[in-house]
């Protein structure tokens, strides 16, 4: 390495590095049908199903702040969020395993916390807990989960496969878990310089719970189910809206239009983001943790999809030399860029 141009993480990105390290790798197995690139992967079950796998690791400073996440919900999240990888494949988690590193700090009484929002999240999600590992921490808390699902072959939904004209949908609204941080922070914040003065939290508690314990959207997967509407693309939206549109586009090689004043925000996303001096598009493009599933259907399911209170049609697929665009309420285009979080 020391005659070799050493490239920083940052130049890359969390994607771009994954691109790098797994570029070498290729599926060996008949039965390993997707690997890396997608929410989940698939491996084929039998005739008729696959299974669906996914992991997802939060760590303590970068993931969440314990000075205002209970570790109650941090469990919660946790399972959550990767319920939402499964989700985002048209499937249903079915098991996880939920491994730790943990630091001597902990006293037994904060995992048992912890694993209390684990089982209440199982029990919600209807998955079941069947192991993990727990291992010494130097530097905080460190929590891993891998979800196993199944789904329909035939019904599974990949990044790949959205087509031009198709709809592009979103469930939910947009931009809450964003404001709920920026809450979080400024309370913070303001107990950092006297811890003498109590958060103040009340009128905040929808955009706060959206950070806090965001829930899978489980329900939207059965809603499509029983309408008989299978998306062409679908992705949950973990890292920002734009973002995830992005990776629609590159892996189904083609290019979005989305309207901004179609865009869901609710009420209270909307005042609070202007309260802190934000745009509160800007907040539903990038603000990131929604855990919403954006998909794309075809004209055809334009009915089933437009009757359901929680889910919004922000746009439609162009072909990929189109060029990628949010139009204004004045009817001017203007390029879309992916903003969210970064992790490098």
């Amino acid at each position: 390495m020391e005659n070799k141009k050493l490239r920083d993480l940052a130049e890359v990105g969390e994607f771009g590095l994954i691109d790098i390290l797994t570029q070498d790798f290729q599926l060996k197995n008949n039965n390993s049908i997707l690997g890396v690139g997608d929410d989940a992967a698939e491996i084929r079950l039998n005739e008729t199903e696959s299974l669906l796998v996914s992991t997802d690791c939060l760590v303590e400073g970068i993931h969440f702040n314990l000075m205002y996440m209970p570790l109650k919900f941090l469990g919660y999240k946790a399972v959550s969020v990767n319920v939402s990888d499964i989700c985002a494949m048209n499937g249903r988690a079915e098991q996880i395993t939920v491994s730790l590193a943990v630091s001597s700090r902990f006293p037994i009484e904060a995992l048992e916390e912890l694993y209390e929002g684990i089982h209440m999240a199982c029990e919600h999600f209807k998955v079941d807990l069947v192991g993990g590992d727990t291992t010494s921490s130097l530097s905080g808390l460190m929590i891993t989960i891998t979800v196993v699902g199944r789904a329909d072959k035939n019904k599974i939904t990949y990044r790949a496969g959205a087509k031009e004209n198709d709809l592009i949908v979103v469930s939910g609204d947009l931009g809450a878990s964003y404001l709920g941080l920026q809450v979080l922070e400024r309370e913070k914040e303001v107990f950092k310089a006297n811890p003498e003065i109590q958060p103040q939290l009340d009128g905040f508690d929808y955009l706060v719970g959206k950070q806090l314990k965001p829930e899978a959207r489980v329900d939207i997967v059965s809603y499509l189910e029983k309408l008989g509407v299978i998306p062409t693309s679908m992705i949950d939206i973990s890292d920002g809206l734009a973002s995830e549109l992005m990776h629609i586009c590159k892996a189904s090689d083609c290019s979005v239009s989305i309207y901004s004043e179609k865009l869901p925000l609710d009420d209270l996303t909307s005042t609070t983001a202007l309260d802190f001096n934000l745009d509160p598009i800007t907040c539903a493009l990038n603000g990131g943790e929604d855990y919403e599933l954006l998909f794309t259907v075809n004209q055809s399911d334009f009915d089933k999809v437009v009757s359901n209170p929680n889910l919004t049609i922000i746009g439609h697929v162009t072909s990929k030399d189109s060029g990628n665009f949010i139009i204004d309420k004045n009817g001017s285009a203007v390029s879309l860029k992916a903003q969210g979080w970064r992790h490098f």
